[in-house]
Parts: C-alpha cells; sequence; structure tokens
C-alpha cells in the first residue's frame, strides 16, 4: 500500500495535499474504532471521567464542520448547531454524547467531511492565505492553511485518546 498526501484532481496543489491529510485521518479513525460495542464507544475511562469514544468523535465533527463554515466565509446554520450541539457545555467541557451508535456518528462525521471536500474544491493555493477568526469567543486567528493542517492534527490527538480508552477497556 502507497502512503501519499496527493489530493483528488478538482483541488489545487496545496489545498488537495492538506486535505489529503484530513481524509488520511478519518481513515485511521474510522479504522481504529470500527467493531466497537456500545458499551465501548460509551466507555469513559477506568474512574468515569475522560471524555468517551462517542463525545471525541461528535467533538471532532463539531470542530470540522465550524471550519468549513469558516472556509466559506459562512455562519453555522443553526439547523446544523442543533443537529450537531456545541462545541462545549456550560461547565466549558466537550457534551455528553451516549447511546448514539457508532455508525450514527461515523455516517454523521463523514457528511462533515463531504461538506469540506466541498469547501476545499472551491479554494485556490491562494486562499489559504486567508485569515479568519476562530476559538469558543471567535478571540484567535488562523490561516485556512493552518484550520486545515488543524483539522487532520486534531483527529491524530483524539485517536490517541481512543487509542487509550480501547486499551483500558480491554483490560477491565
Amino acid at each position: 500500500m502507497l502512503h501519499d498526501l496527493k489530493g483528488p484532481a478538482h483541488m489545487t496543489p496545496g489545498v488537495g495535499m492538506l486535505y489529503a491529510a484530513v481524509r488520511e485521518n478519518s481513515a485511521r479513525l474510522r479504522s481504529i474504532t470500527e467493531g466497537m460495542s456500545q458499551d465501548e464507544v460509551d466507555y469513559r475511562g477506568r474512574e468515569n471521567g475522560m471524555n468517551s469514544t462517542a463525545q471525541l468523535i461528535r467533538h471532532l465533527a463539531v470542530v470540522d464542520l465550524n471550519w468549513v463554515f469558516r472556509i466559506q466565509g459562512e455562519p453555522l446554520p443553526m439547523s446544523l448547531r442543533q443537529q450537531y450541539g456545541p462545541m462545549i457545555d456550560a461547565n466549558q467541557r466537550i457534551p455528553m454524547v451516549q447511546g448514539l451508535p457508532w455508525s450514527t456518528l461515523m455516517s454523521q462525521y463523514e457528511e462533515v467531511l463531504d461538506r469540506l471536500d466541498e469547501a476545499c474544491a472551491q479554494l485556490t493555493d491562494a486562499d489559504l492565505d486567508r485569515v479568519v477568526t476562530f476559538g469558543h469567543d471567535n478571540e484567535k486567528q488562523a490561516t485556512l492553511r493552518w484550520g486545515l493542517w488543524h483539522i487532520a492534527d486534531h483527529s491524530r490527538y483524539h485517536q490517541a485518546q481512543i487509542n487509550l480508552l480501547r486499551k483500558w477497556f480491554r483490560e477491565r
């Protein structure tokens, strides 16, 4: 199997490479979570104090969805806010997600990635220099280049947490 970060033909080279990193990581997320039971998807660690795999997958979908709309220069529609929920809850934590099947979580995440594909297809490499605001209060700034890299990096970060949860779940 050849590993590469060549983007799809319908994207410019720079945008495509960053998008390919996102897709590579989403495939990895699917492979490390596929086949999890509902108990494992909802498992919150040894003392029930960590974010579950369900919470982390939903969190990735919400964060990435927000980036899609930043890329498009549009606000996130209320209908999608209601469907996916907030990025953080009233306690500044990742919102609780429980009882949602892995297949539902992953299909919703795939819908977000399909939206990202559409948004990236509209970008040029020069657009990667565009600066947008982000953060819970839009207090931070980043280029779209950094935003696309962040989507891929953020996924890997939470995949490490999911791998630890899987290890602990098996050791119970």
